[in-house]
């Protein structure tokens, strides 16, 4: 069955090159092939599904809606499941946080909210500079790819990247640097080259970029650092947002509140397609039909994320469940970790997304191999491929995370032996 992929699907093709086998189905923590094998799946669709695959609490409600002729498309037309949305969105997160944001539909995916995001800032401040930060990833279309540090992605664009320039991201330069105080001074410098910039673009861990994790003080550093320079303040919290960290945004014990924030991924809940900016109302200057998109109103979406709010977070009991599975988490990567300290070998991570750091082009790569022929998919991160990262969902039951950290440890010993 591969054939008909091999011969007809572009070259662009990925994941399926590191996964080469063909799924039929999936159920919560695991991806079933035709011939029937069982895949342990700690790659979640790249942080897509925090829920698991066909999550029951949600399913039902999704199928009762098909079932109903409820509103697929709707482009950004007014909804009754829109609406059961944002109500649920403003009850049970913006308003516990205190946060008063309003929401604008993009296209579905993660790029088309930071290119969104980007855009609305320019229009708001009157300038056309972005700051984005060493090893972060914003996406592949040009303007994101321009926010986006590895240069694989970049050399690809085959077009020139303008309109954002990059600084040290929280320990770049080692943990005696406090890089925030370069970003000041590079500000306040009128000869340092950086025109005063419409926004700063971060992600408080740094996914794709290879599990960098910025510290509380950094993170409220660079905030002031953009309050006191009326520069707009974005929040990429696509992959590590929806409970990836414990808390529903990245952000929300960090004591910094964006200006925007950007949401996909998991936000849907389910898997569908789906992305949202968030903005300060004073920043929402848009004028109507000003940035558009085809699918900006994906309505199955809305059922799975409005039900995904309520059953997930209107107490804190899958934070907690995060949070110990997290320390349980850290604590096996760390004793897999161990035995090659001396080989620069270290775990980093917050919250239910750690990786660890084998300090060797490739090596994440072989050891993701190791570890799909053993039945577990995983995902590497890092510019050379030196990352194991670890997205199991967050609803993934103890016996499977211990499953799948018997595979991790097998596979590390097999290709650092």
């Amino acid at each position: 069955m591969q054939e008909i992929f091999e011969r007809l699907e572009s070259e662009i093709r990925s994941y399926s090159r590191a996964f080469p086998t063909v799924f039929r189905s999936a159920k919560d923590a695991y991806l079933t092939n035709v011939e029937g094998r069982r895949f342990l799946d700690f790659f979640a669709g790249a942080g897509v599904l925090n829920y698991g695959h066909n999550n029951d609490r949600l399913k039902p409600a999704l199928v009762e809606y098909i079932q109903n002729d409820g509103v697929t498309h709707g482009l950004d037309m007014y909804t009754e499941a829109k609406a059961r949305f944002l109500e649920t969105l403003e009850a049970d997160i913006f308003k516990p946080r205190g946060l008063r944001y309003k929401v604008q539909f993009t296209g579905p995916t993660g790029t088309n909210a930071v290119e969104s995001a980007f855009k609305l800032a320019r229009k708001a401040t009157g300038r056309s500079e972005v700051v984005s930060f060493t090893n972060g990833f914003h996406g592949l279309t040009l303007g994101s790819l321009a926010a986006t540090g590895n240069v694989k992605y970049r050399d690809a664009a085959g077009a020139a990247l303008v309109g954002a320039t990059r600084m040290p991201f929280d320990r770049y330069h080692g943990a005696d640097v406090n890089t925030a105080d370069i970003l000041r001074q590079y500000l306040e410098d009128a000869s340092s080259g950086l025109e005063k910039p419409a926004a700063i673009i971060l992600e408080t861990v740094q996914a794709e970029g290879g599990i960098h994790v910025a510290s509380k003080a950094w993170l409220q550093d660079v905030a002031k650092i953009a309050k006191d320079h009326g520069i707009l303040l974005i929040a990429d919290d696509i992959q590590v947002g929806c409970g990836r960290t414990g808390t529903f945004f990245s952000f929300d014990e960090m004591g910094v509140e964006p200006d925007i924030v950007c949401l996909s991924k998991s936000i849907s809940g389910y898997g569908l397609p789906m992305a949202l900016v968030l903005m300060k109302p004073e920043h929402d200057v848009w004028e109507p039909g000003e940035h558009t998109g085809t699918f900006r109103g994906h309505n199955l979406a809305f059922v799975t994320a409005e039900l995904a709010i309520r059953t997930y977070w209107r107490d804190d009991a899958l934070s907690q469940t995060v949070a110990k599975n997290s320390a349980h988490l850290r604590e096996a990567l760390e004793k897999i970790a161990e035995p090659y300290r001396d080989r620069g070998v270290e775990v980093r991570g917050r919250g239910f997304i750690q990786g660890v750091d084998l300090a060797g082009e490739g090596l994440a790569g072989e050891v993701s191999k190791a570890a799909f022929e053993r039945g577990l998919i995983i995902e590497t991160a890092g510019a050379k491929d030196e990352v194991v990262k670890c997205l199991a969902p967050l609803t993934i039951d103890p016996a499977d995370l211990d499953k799948g950290l018997e595979i991790i440890g097998e596979s590390v010993k097999a290709v650092m032996k």
